[in-house]
């Protein structure tokens, strides 16, 4: 449907021959605009996530004036509305605490202001999701623009990627490998410029899932952040919002089951984070479409890893880009893709993927040359986990898949902090570390800790890898045998709670089972001297986080914040 100037929404802020709207206008143009500037053209918020100490996002606020010239150039009027940054390294306890705080501010700006048309600008892990959520629930013509990866970094002529050689460099350090000097080195030349992680984290998986779900115009996701493309990318978006708002394309018309399916293979073939699934099921039920956790293991054992990316493969985001970028990868996934699904562009994904090119086989590898065979995600059930977890088994070590061992338990992650360097730590090669408390309310947010630190002493040892338990997430950024994302969570009485020191843990990925080998009897004993913990917040935005959040396996997204039922319209008086 084609949509005239007076049909538009912001037309019931400004158009009226009334006191309102005339308070509207002279408010306008109290900031300098001139009445034809606004009168009688689209309004397109720009919701930026741009902060100072969001070092991912640093650029976007110059980038905001590309995106601005483009709305002009195509006859809208834009205005710029910044929101919550959820820079991951610098916000505690975890940015996962505010992803739905995000999605609600977004939302909620959409919803009270004169918007026909919305670009959103993130790409930090939660900053996609978080966006989304909201455009999503308010459903207003939208593009999503992501901030882009950092450039390679490197090390001694080594190739180095954010965030996983951090923890990587760390462990040697920890075990006497790596010398103060170095590492003070690292400190400065490890990330060379703006941007998100250049790894295949949470970022560049949230980011990749947005462009193939078809809210960012085809390329987006893997132009580097310093790239001149990017602003070009932003000037062209802002160009594009505008006709979207005429033609009327909304987030409903391009978000469908199919589309994030499509969004789930290309996950998969990425070796994408663990904390896709939870953002996936969140996103799409703003739209009441259900996403099973079994759908993600079932398209996991059927598309390989092929893009030879950190953490899993050896190369980084800028050699993606250079390789054929996404839209490369996809045309190497295009049998299994649903290519009739739309695009912000306006065009289908097969129309997109047409003349698209691969230039380096070795980054984006063929289905039959997969970087290996192990997959991106397993979603795991067993005595432990009744409503599943996950693990990544692309990042895991071969021989750990299916092991047995005895677990050494951590009540919370103070207490782990505080002894796992212990020399007298009783643990070997083949214990099973276990982390209580880190879920959606214990942690609280479900923060990253759920790739558990390896003992000190094992490091020593040559150790770089153990099976790891708990109720948190990992970053994408990293690697290792860890089972995460427990439900129900320990903090609430789940299974995990129960967990023992001494007692045996038996894990088999291959076969989708983990297995706390105690009788029935013994579980229920436990669970009746269990002794729920108190809430961790009395009062704010936490206590609301802590009555609605939903577990893992459900998007811990609020429960009043699902389905896709429409709210009225503000009243404009």
């Amino acid at each position: 449907m084609t949509k005239e100037i007076e049909q538009l929404r912001s037309q019931r802020w400004f158009a009226a021959d009334n006191m309102r709207a005339f308070a509207h206008r002279q408010r306008t143009q109290q900031t300098g605009y001139k009445r034809s500037d606004f009168m009688g053209r689209p309004v397109i918020a720009i919701i930026n996530t741009w902060s100072e100490i969001s070092t991912c996002h640093v650029h976007m606020r110059e980038r905001a004036k590309f995106v601005k010239e483009g709305v002009i150039r195509a006859g809208g009027h834009a205005i710029e509305m910044p929101a919550m940054s959820l820079g991951e390294v610098m916000v505690k306890p975890t940015t996962m605490l505010y992803r739905n705080f995000l999605a609600m501010e977004t939302e909620e700006l959409l919803r009270c202001h004169p918007v026909d048309g919305v670009i959103l600008m993130g790409g930090c892990d939660k900053t996609t999701p978080g966006l989304l959520m909201g455009a999503f629930s308010m459903n207003l013509p939208a593009i999503f623009i992501p901030a882009g990866a950092t450039l390679n970094g490197y090390f001694k002529g080594q190739k180095i990627g954010t965030g996983t050689h951090t923890r990587k460099f760390w462990d040697e350090k920890r075990a006497g490998n790596l010398s103060e000097q170095d590492w003070i080195h690292l400190e400065s030349s490890m990330t060379r410029s703006f941007g998100t992680c250049n790894t295949m984290g949470t970022a560049s998986s949230m980011t990749s899932m947005a462009e193939t779900l078809g809210f960012s115009l085809p390329g987006s996701a893997t132009i580097p952040a310093a790239d001149s493309a990017h602003p070009r990318l932003c000037s062209t978006a802002g160009e594009r919002i505008v006709e979207m708002v005429f033609d009327d394309i909304k987030p409903t018309d391009i978000a469908t089951f199919k589309s994030f399916e499509n969004a789930i293979i290309t996950y998969m073939a990425l070796g994408g984070s663990t904390n896709g699934i939870i953002h996936l099921i969140a996103m799409a039920g703003r739209l009441g479409i259900e996403l099973p956790m079994e759908l993600f293991d079932h398209w996991s054992r059927k598309v390989p890893v092929i893009a030879n990316l950190m953490p899993s493969g050896e190369y980084l985001m800028e050699d993606l880009f250079y390789a054929g970028g996404l839209p490369g990868l996809l045309k190497q996934l295009s049998k299994h893709l649903h290519l009739e699904q739309a695009n912000v562009n306006g065009l289908t994904l097969g129309e997109n993927l047409k003349g698209v090119e691969i230039y380096n086989d070795d980054v984006i590898r063929s289905l039959d040359n997969p970087i290996n065979d192990r997959g991106t995600i397993a979603v795991i059930k067993g005595n432990i986990c009744p409503n599943g977890a996950v693990m990544k088994p692309s990042a895991a070590s071969p021989e750990l898949l299916q092991h047995r061992g005895q677990a050494l338990v951590f009540e919370n992650h103070a207490q782990m902090t505080e002894i796992i360097d212990n020399p007298e730590l009783e643990v070997d090669a083949n214990t099973v570390l276990v982390l209580k408390n880190a879920g959606p309310l214990g942690g609280p947010g479900m923060p990253e800790w759920g790739g558990l630190p390896i003992p000190k002493k094992l490091l020593q040892q040559g150790v770089r890898d153990m099976v790891r338990i708990s109720d948190a997430r990992m970053s994408g950024t990293h690697f290792g045998t860890c089972v995460l994302h427990v439900s129900p969570e320990s903090f609430l009485g789940g299974p995990l709670a129960l967990i023992e020191t001494g007692d045996w843990i038996e894990l088999d990925v291959p076969n989708r089972s983990i297995h706390l080998d105690i009788s029935d009897q013994e579980m229920s004993r436990r669970r009746e001297q269990w002794t729920a913990p108190k809430p961790k917040y009395p009062r704010g935005y936490g206590a609301m986080f802590s009555r609605h959040v939903t577990q893992a396996d459900q998007g811990c997204d609020f429960d009043f914040l699902q389905g896709n039922e429409t709210i009225d319209e503000p009243e404009i008086f």
